[in-house]
C-alpha cells in the first residue's frame, strides 16, 4: 500500500481514537447512582469575572457512592459553586456548610434510570456517526489520492482497511454503551 493511502488511514484511525475517548467522556458524564466527580466537570464558575471551570478553583472528591464533596481553594467561592451547581440542573441539592460543599446523590428511580439509558444511547449513537463520518472522509481523501498515481487497487485496499477500522471502532462505541447501561440499570 503506498504511504499516501497508508497516511490517510492512519489519520482515520487517530480521529476514530478521539471520536472514542469523547463518546466516553459524554457517557461518565450520565450518572448512574453513583456519585462521580465527572458529573460535575462542565461546570464553569465566575471566578473574578473569568469563567473557570470548578476543577480549578477547588477539589472534588467521593467520600463514599452517595456524596460528592467540593472544596473550594477560597472560602468566599462557596456562594458562587454552589449557585453554579443549582444552574447547572443537575438533580442534585449543594448544602454549603461554611467550609465545604456537600452533593447527596440520590438514588434513581426506575423511570429516570430509563431515560438515563435512553439518553446514554443517543450519546453512543453520536458516537458511531462521528465515526462513520470520519470514514466517509477517509475514502474521499483517498479516492483522490488516484489523481496523483495511486492505482486502484491501492485505492480499494486503503478503502478496506478504513472500512476495518470503522467496524472495530463502531464495536467500541457499542461496548461503551452496554457497560454504561449495565451501570446504569444496575440498583
Amino acid at each position: 500500500m503506498s504511504e499516501l493511502v497508508k497516511k490517510q488511514v492512519n489519520d482515520a484511525k487517530a480521529l476514530m481514537e478521539k471520536a472514542i475517548a469523547h463518546t466516553d467522556s459524554e457517557l461518565l458524564k450520565i450518572r448512574a447512582g453513583k456519585a462521580n466527580p465527572a458529573m460535575l466537570d462542565d461546570i464553569v464558575v465566575e471566578y473574578y469575572g473569568t469563567p473557570t471551570p470548578l476543577s480549578q478553583i477547588g477539589s472534588v472528591n467521593t467520600p463514599d457512592a452517595r456524596t460528592i464533596v467540593v472544596q473550594p481553594w477560597e472560602k468566599n467561592l462557596l456562594p458562587l459553586i454552589e449557585k453554579a451547581i443549582k444552574e447547572a440542573n443537575l438533580g442534585v441539592n449543594p448544602q454549603n456548610d461554611g467550609v465545604i460543599i456537600r452533593i447527596n446523590v440520590p438514588p434513581l428511580t426506575e423511570e429516570r434510570r430509563r431515560e438515563l439509558v435512553k439518553k446514554a444511547k443517543g450519546e453512543a449513537e453520536n458516537g458511531k456517526v462521528a465515526v462513520r463520518n470520519i470514514r466517509k472522509d477517509a475514502n474521499e481523501k483517498i479516492k483522490k489520492l488516484k489523481s496523483e498515481g495511486v492505482s486502484e487497487d491501492e485505492i480499494k485496499t486503503g478503502e478496506a482497511d478504513v472500512q476495518k477500522l470503522t467496524d472495530s471502532y463502531i464495536v467500541k462505541v457499542d461496548q461503551l454503551s452496554e457497560a454504561k447501561e449495565k451501570d446504569i440499570m444496575t440498583v
